[in-house]
């Protein structure tokens, strides 16, 4: 007779035909778990193959400023089709083909079929190809923008909340000086403004490919204006001025350098780092017990222990953030390999890294602004801990203090030394509370001190110039570019934060 166990295995070990076919797909979990729909319209085939036909219409309309036959009707019809796509007709002709450019083609003189004969006049599948590409950064570049300035917001209410709050700071993980709650946060949202002046340049600098022909060389172009130079050279102008860029990259191969995915990604790159540090800072503090991220009232932190507050949020941007900071090296690879004027390996994991780099990125944002939002700080547990350190960094005061009554320099640090050694071993070799002041206030050699060693203890002595930090920080730097960028403010995302 067969056991259960036998009985499992017997069920457990071909899946089923048929079973489940709605699910035996692969998802990707970056789209369907975290992506924004903001981002992911962006990189979707809506927004690229319509984009593809905008550029079409660009060309087209450009080429017949510059004297070419096409008429005013072709150009109506192709304006009137930019959002009628058949994506089944494009792949069918894609297959048929074998050239997915070809397959777009097709389908939109199927819908538009005067204006056929002058689709992708001139052009390589490039000049739609590497210009969507662009157009796509740019437009997911003013989101991430967006987001940045978004955070950098919310940040700035927590660092003036506690700009004068004194904690505990760190160097090797190990106690340290005071700083206070407010100018940890500073250094947060420093890492973040580099971030964003970076975003910034991008954005304000990245050029179009442009018309550029098939290696570069606008030869096709060139025998479409029977060898007139200044046409090809206006007609590259006019078409970046329809498409709404400013310039163009100044020469080309086939394709625009591959150098600029790779500064692009490496800008994203620069973002994650920012979100892992603050929220590994978090995740630390958290463990604390000093701060906390926002947490639900139905949230479970852990499937098996109930007590549980796990700084979900934290992790997953740090999860995500690792796995932005790792594309640069794909990009360089890419750049590197690209023979002369062009080879096609660089295909394939553009069309991967590219748009996941901006997804990651953007949940890491949306993510960064819900932690910052809701971020609860625990101020008596973080007295707590300073408290616990304070009277070893009171100890060169205290000195000075007496030294100033009369007593003698030497054998005052020397008996603090005594003492703080003894006080060590209470807090670590018998778990008790730090106990060097009560030791300093039974001892007369500081008897200059003993009427006032509350006063001395004050955390906020401690600090220096952190809070005046702070606020010079803001002022100097985060007001003028919340300022500079209010109507961004107002914006809301579409997607929240689900956990």
């Amino acid at each position: 007779m067969s056991s259960n166990a036998d009985k499992f295995i017997k069920a457990s070990a071909v899946f089923p035909e048929g079973a489940l076919p709605d699910s035996q797909k692969y998802e990707h979990p970056l789209v369907l778990r975290y992506a924004t729909k903001e981002m992911s319209f962006i990189w979707s085939p809506a927004m690229k193959f319509t984009t593809w036909r905008k550029l079409w219409t660009a060309l087209a309309t450009a080429e017949q400023e510059m004297g070419l036959d096409i008429s005013d009707d072709q150009l109506e019809e192709m304006r009137s089709k930019l959002y009628d796509v058949d994506f089944e007709f494009a792949a069918k002709k894609e297959s048929e083909f074998r050239h997915d450019v070809m397959g777009h083609v097709h389908a939109f003189g199927e819908v538009a079929p005067t204006a056929m004969p002058i689709i992708h006049l001139g052009a390589t599948s490039c000049y739609v190809g590497d210009n969507t590409d662009l157009i796509q950064i740019r437009e997911a570049l003013i989101l991430i923008q967006r987001k940045l300035i978004q955070v950098l917001s919310t940040l700035k209410i927590f660092a003036v909340k506690y700009r004068d709050l004194p904690t505990l700071s760190y160097t090797h993980y190990q106690p340290a000086q005071l700083t206070t709650v407010g100018k940890r946060c500073t250094l947060w949202m420093q890492d973040l403004i580099l971030d964003l002046e970076r975003v910034n340049r991008e954005i304000e600098e990245l050029p179009m490919r442009g018309v550029k022909g098939t290696t570069g060389t606008q030869a096709s172009f060139l025998e479409l204006f029977d060898g007139e130079h200044e046409k090809v050279k206006v007609l590259n102008k006019r078409v970046c001025e329809l498409m709404g860029f400013s310039r163009s990259i100044a020469v080309s191969g086939q394709t625009y350098t591959r150098k600029i995915d790779f500064n692009v990604l490496s800008v994203l790159s620069g973002i994650a780092q920012s979100a892992y540090k603050m929220c590994g800072d978090i995740r630390l503090l958290a463990n604390l017990k000093e701060v906390e991220e926002p947490f639900s009232k139905t949230q479970i932190g852990s499937s098996a222990m109930a007590y549980k507050r796990n700084p979900m949020r934290s992790e997953r941007v740090c999860s995500l953030a690792r796995y932005v900071i790792g594309l640069p090296t794909g990009a360089a690879n890419t750049h590197a390999s690209q023979w002369f004027e062009r080879t096609l390996d660089d295909s394939a994991i553009r069309r991967i890294i590219l748009p996941e780099g901006f997804l990651a990125t953007d949940v890491v944002l949306n993510l960064l602004h819900n932690i910052a939002d809701g971020l609860h700080v625990w101020p008596n547990v973080v007295k707590l801990h300073v408290m616990a350190e304070l009277p070893f960094m009171a100890t060169e005061n205290i000195i000075m203090e007496c030294v100033k009554a009369g007593g003698d320099r030497q054998e005052l640090h020397e008996a603090i030394r005594v003492k703080s050694m003894e006080a060590g071993a209470v807090v670590k070799g018998e778990g008790k509370p730090n106990d060097l002041l009560d030791r300093i206030a039974k001892d007369d050699i500081f008897k200059a001190v003993h009427a006032k060693l509350d006063q001395l203890m004050d955390p906020r002595q401690f600090v220096g110039r952190a809070p005046e930090q702070v606020d010079e920080f803001i002022a100097d730097e985060i007001d003028p570019v919340l300022s500079k960028h209010a109507e961004l403010l107002s914006i809301e995302s579409v997607d929240g934060v689900n956990v």
